[in-house]
Parts: structure tokens; sequence; C-alpha cells
């Protein structure tokens, strides 16, 4: 945990407002140029997305948001950090998707590419057709895909990837695969885009998150997302750095000590700061920043382990339950439409068949969340676990707490998560590359910044928002 700093600890070169792992991110950078800095936090943990807690019962640790992490393990910026010398690791689950269906079966993303292929049966084929390139390729993809825009892209990529990835995830998957498994399995990929999956690029997202379980993984932090925020603010420490949790900050007199301002923070928040400090053209550009669709969140103590009937969903860190093909389909739709599916597609994790440390001994911990429209106050708590009994018979019984969280409960404990969007605004093709406007970090101020999830690549716990927040930063602002 950090520190507590006052706000009365003199002047700085840069003020970063919000602690998640891109505020954390940018402090770094600029601490690592020589900076002096300081992290201004609302909440009385550091960590935003990335916070874990005892949400249901005593020994039961739950990641609040943020808690399979393989673009974490994957960040360009984050592996050059020494983040294991201050105490951050990761855990591998066994196998790091499956994907259930109605007979018993599942879609099953192994780490070995091979392996993979082998389970798709008749699929195979394809899918090291589609896949191989882009794991083959994968440093230069991930460069590609957690980088800023970029006039040109490397050929290979726009060969091997970027054709494909304009696809629909949909589209792509129905033009690609036969077998019930492997369409089911790539369109819950491309769910995690949390649009229609009949939009364009949503299979770029399928394709960026299946080679990174080839490459990384899809691990999670021991102990817990808040280990990877613990050790970037160990670091920062280390660097110089200070934080000052349970500090909300309001308005611009809070950050009056900082030569330069980095909000880690979404265009809403940041107009209600600072609307005043450039001209209105540019305030009406943020104003017209539009928010995704929410989440509705389950965490559970579990008295033993979700009796899948798949086995290999038994050994798996991230179980996607939503049915077959159509139905994932039809899931996502709804939400795009601004209703709640009957049957939702739901993302579910198993942090502590990775890491028995998560849960006392003999017991498990899981959560579990569903798209649904920007601030819905539907309950989707049956409609989740229903979900989930349908593929593992005798999942309830085995339920010793549950907690919930609406969308509302969501930006309640992450006011970035505008009505529960955890992707800092809607990463559909018009908001994907220019977030929040085309100056992305930038603003017309030269000594304020954005530095979140609202800039690209969007979200997911990779600091590379923060990263290239900071370097606009140090490129742009007056230091003197």
């Amino acid at each position: 945990m950090a520190e507590r700093a006052g706000q009365d600890g003199g002047p700085v070169d840069a003020v970063v407002v919000g602690s998640g792992p891109n505020g954390l991110a940018a402090a770094l950078v600029l601490a690592g140029a020589g900076k002096s800095v300081r992290i201004l936090e609302a909440e009385s943990t550091i960590g935003g997305g990335a916070r874990s807690d005892a949400l249901t019962l005593p020994g039961f640790i739950h990641d609040v948001c943020s808690s399979v992490l393989p673009l974490a393990h994957a960040s360009p910026f984050f592996r050059t950090l020494p983040l294991a010398d201050h105490g951050l690791s990761y855990d591998q689950p066994p196998i790091p998707l499956a994907h259930p269906l109605d007979d018993g079966s599942a879609g099953v993303l192994h780490r070995s590419l091979a392996e993979t292929v082998s389970g798709l049966g008749r699929d195979g084929a394809a899918y090291r057709r589609l896949m191989g390139p882009i794991v083959a390729n994968i440093d230069m993809l991930v460069g590609q895909f957690l980088g800023p825009p970029r006039p040109s892209i490397h050929l290979v990529m726009l060969a091997r990837f970027g054709i494909p990835a304009l696809r629909s995830a949909g589209a792509l998957a129905a033009s690609r695969f036969r077998t019930a498994q492997a369409r089911a399995m790539f369109t819950g990929l491309g769910a995690h885009s949390m649009l229609s999956l009949r939009r364009p690029a949503t299979a770029a997202f399928g394709l960026v998150l299946g080679a990174a379980g080839h490459a990384y993984g899809w691990p999670f932090a021991h102990g817990g997302s808040q280990r990877v925020s613990d050790a970037l603010a160990g670091l920062l420490r280390a660097r110089g750095g200070t934080i000052a949790t349970n500090h909300r900050v309001t308005t611009m007199d809070q950050v009056a000590d900082g030569r330069v301002v980095l909000f880690d923070l979404t265009p809403r928040q940041v107009l209600s700061i600072a609307r005043g400090q450039w001209p209105d053209a540019f305030s009406r550009q943020l104003a017209r920043f539009r928010y995704g669709p929410g989440v509705f969140k389950l965490d559970w103590a579990l008295d033993g382990p979700i009796p899948w009937r798949a086995e290999a969903c038994r050994q798996a860190g991230t179980v996607h339950v939503g049915g077959a093909f159509d139905e994932v389909i039809a899931a996502e739709d709804a939400v795009a439409a601004g209703e709640v599916a009957e049957r939702p597609f739901v993302i579910l994790a198993q942090p502590s068949v990775a890491d028995p440390t998560r849960a006392p001994n003999g017991k498990h911990v899981g959560w579990a969340y569903c798209h649904v429209p920007n601030g819905s106050t539907v309950d989707m708590r049956e409609r989740i676990e229903a979900q989930i009994e349908r593929f593992a018979p005798g999942f309830t019984s085995r339920i010793l707490a549950r907690h919930v969280m609406t969308p509302a409960d969501v930006e309640r404990q992450n006011a970035n998560c505008v009505g529960g969007d955890i992707n800092g605004g809607i990463a559909d093709l018009r908001q994907l590359f220019l977030r929040p406007t085309p100056r992305l970090y930038a603003t017309p101020n030269r000594q304020l910044y954005f530095c979140s999830s609202s800039t690209p690549p969007t979200g997911g716990v990779h600091g590379m928002c923060g990263f290239f927040g900071a370097r606009t930063a140090l490129r742009r602002a007056r230091w003197s």
C-alpha cells in the first residue's frame, strides 16, 4: 500500500490525478525522466480497476474489477520494470480459457497452439492458419495493438492481422470455422469488445486476446490484482514519487502545486474539473465522448470448485458461459440495442484454480459479469447464475456468500467506470483510435493531459495509456 502524502507537500513538476495502473504508469515515466511527481487518489486504496478486497467472507480474496491479466503480462512498458522486486508474480492456470456447450464439450484455448489445434478437430487447420502467423509475430503485434495510432503498420501485420481484424467477430467465426466449439470460442473472445459482434473490427479483440493466451497465457496476479498496483506504487516510491489517498479532485485549485497535470480520468470527470482551462470548442468535443455498456458483476465465496460438466472448464482460469455461437451473438446484440439478455453472455473467472491463496484450504473464489446497457438497473443475478448452473449443475449449492455489483456500484467504487463501463468509453471504430479527441493524450492547454483508458489503446491493465500520456507531456509541456 502506498504511503499517504498531504496536499501541502510543496510544488512538484507533475500531479497525476488517479492511481489506476495508467496513472501509476504515467507517474513512473515522469519520475524516470527526473520529474518530481505526486499522485492524488480519491479512494482510500490505490489501484483503480486493479484492486482486491475481502468482498464476501474472511479469508476470501476477490478482485474488485480487473482479474485476468494477459495484457499486464504482455505490456511492453511493464516488462521493462522490476516489478518482481516489489512483490509481483503471476500464476498461470492449467488452461487459459474454455467455452462450454450444452453437449458437455467445450472449445478450449490452451497455452500450446498445437494442443489447441488438436482439440479443435476439423477446425484445427483453419485455426492454425488464422492464429499461427499472429502468435509467431506476437511481440510486433502487441507493440502495434498497445501503441498509439500510427499512420502505417507493418506489412506483415496488415496482411496477416489487419485485414481479418477489420471484420466482425461473428462473420470471421462463421466464415473460418465449422465446428460449434471453434465458432463459440472465437466469438466469445470477440465479445470482450463490449460491442455487437456484428460490428466491424470486433474480430481484432478475438485475435489479440487469443494470440496473447498462446504467447503469454491468461494469468492472475499472485495474491490478487492489488499486487499489480502495489508493485507499481512501490517502484514509484523508490523513484521519489508520492501518493495521497482519500483525496478526490474536484477543482483545479487542488492540483495547483503541479506545473503539469495528467488525468487518469475519463472526459466526464475532467470536464467537471477543468472546463475553463481551454477553448469551449474542446469542451464540446469532450462532451461528445461516448460511454459503452456497463457490467453487472457477482463475486462468490465457494465451498468447493465449480462442478463443470466439461472437464477442461475445471482447469480453466477463465470460462466463457454463453452457449453456442448464435446465442453469444444474440446476447451481445441485445445489449447493443439497449436491452438485457435473458440468457446473457457471462465472462467468469476462477482465480483459485491458479492461486490457492485466494481462499481458505479446500475453498474457492469465483466471479462473473455480463454486459448490460450503460447504467442499467436490472438485477441480473438470477440470469447469470442460471447460465452457470446450466453448464455446471450444482453450482449454486456451493455458494457460501455472494457480493453483487450493479453498474451503479461499479461506478461508485471507481468513478472512471461511468454507468458501469469498465473500458473507459466505447471502443467502436469511431472511438477506438481517436479517443477522447483527435488530440489523443493532449489538450489545447500544454500543461494538462489525459492518461486514462479513454485514450489509446483503451481499457485493460497494461499501463500503456499512462505511458504514452506521460511521454506526450514530456514532449509538449513547459516544465519551467
